[in-house]
């Protein structure tokens, strides 16, 4: 700001670690406005830290974006929600929304697919929806959103942008390949998976992982953590296969806790580890997104699940470069509980073990 840059608006990711209150403090006393979330790792460029901060600081017009807050706690995830596609159409003839929520509130398990429908109702459309879950460096102890105002581990945080004055533009993508047989959910209840095939579905993927169950017993209380590396993938006659991520397993009823919803007589393959291959396509899905666009980006935000970062590994670095190249833009983005998004075939729903990608380019 020394040489006269003058932000209006900060894109805040950080650690749980670190004093969020503080940061809003700072910056609200430079009149910069805050959408901010904490994360499960963050990252500028392909440079990806743990237990830091990331900000990307914009010039943008005020008067083309508004910040809004909402406590999913105090109403419900569709409530709110469409409480925020109205408000954006309020404020805008066309709206677009990138939105960043917690991950619990009271004592229900959240319905994140709840939300797109709440702001696609309250908006009276289907405007651009991008966004993730905020993380807490997996310790699922309460993931926060927060502006200059608010934090909450119930909040619902949305960036509506004025789409007529600046060009949003996305995509969710994924590249991973299936591998083996359909297998058919035969109960579940809501992101809670019991079985699969009429078996337990905790002892259908240890099995399917390699892993002995009396291992699992020995190692862990009644929940175990079963790891990222082979995600599911929930096939639809109507529309791309969508990702879901089982977290954790739960050793006393034998089910899996997934990090999305996954309805009863859902079909499922499970997806091979990721490799180059996996890059290439999100690449290339993101190169088609920018061709079609045929503008540069002034800025690029990209919400990838956590999941990706764990079983990746070293490859992570290598996904965010390559990313990052197709627009060679400003490129800022966190690690997250989960995404929201739009496939280049599909319609704005929840993800897991996804990256969703926005563009931002002022017309």
């Amino acid at each position: 700001m020394a040489d006269g840059y003058k932000p209006t608006l900060a894109i805040v990711f950080m650690s749980v670690k670190q004093d969020h209150q503080a940061v809003c403090a700072l910056l609200n006393h430079h009149n910069i406005q805050v959408f901010g979330a904490t994360t499960a790792g963050e990252f500028i460029d392909s440079e990806i830290s743990e237990g830091g901060i990331v900000i990307m600081l914009l010039d943008l017009n005020p008067e083309y974006f508004k910040i809004v807050f909402y406590d999913i706690a105090l109403s419900s995830e569709y409530d709110s929600a469409k409480q925020l596609g109205a408000a954006g159409k309020e404020v805008f003839h066309k709206p677009a929304f990138i939105i960043a929520t917690g991950w619990m509130w009271g004592n229900n398990q959240p319905d994140h697919e709840q939300i797109i429908q709440g702001i696609e109702e309250g908006s009276g459309g289907e405007p651009a929806i991008f966004g993730g879950v905020a993380g807490d460096e997996i310790t699922l102890v309460g993931p926060i959103v927060f502006n200059s105002d608010n934090s909450s581990i119930s909040g619902l945080l949305a960036l509506i942008i004025d789409a007529e004055k600046v060009e949003v533009t996305g995509t969710a993508t994924c590249g991973w390949k299936p591998i083996g047989i359909t297998k058919t959910i035969t109960k579940s209840e809501g992101n809670i998976v019991y079985t699969i095939d009429d078996q337990p579905a905790l002892d259908l993927v240890v099995r399917y992982l390699g892993i002995n169950m009396e291992d699992l017993r020995a190692v862990a209380g009644s929940v175990v953590d079963i790891g990222a590396y082979y995600p599911w993938q929930l096939e639809r006659t109507d529309a791309p296969a969508v990702m879901r991520t089982a977290q954790l397993g739960n050793l006393e009823d034998r089910s899996l806790i997934c990090a999305g919803k996954v309805p009863q007589g859902s079909l499922i393959r499970f997806s091979l580890p990721p490799d180059f291959d996996v890059i290439d396509t999100v690449v290339e899905e993101c190169s088609n997104l920018n061709i079609k666009s045929s503008r540069e980006a002034d800025a690029v935000i990209m919400f990838s699940c956590i999941a990706r970062y764990v079983s990746f590994g070293a490859l992570a670095s290598e996904e965010l470069e390559r990313v990052m190249q197709v627009w060679n833009a400003p490129f800022i983005g966190f690690y997250s509980y989960g995404e929201f998004g739009k496939s280049n075939r599909g319609k704005h729903e929840f993800h897991n073990n996804t990256c969703c990608v926005v563009a931002l380019k002022e017309k």
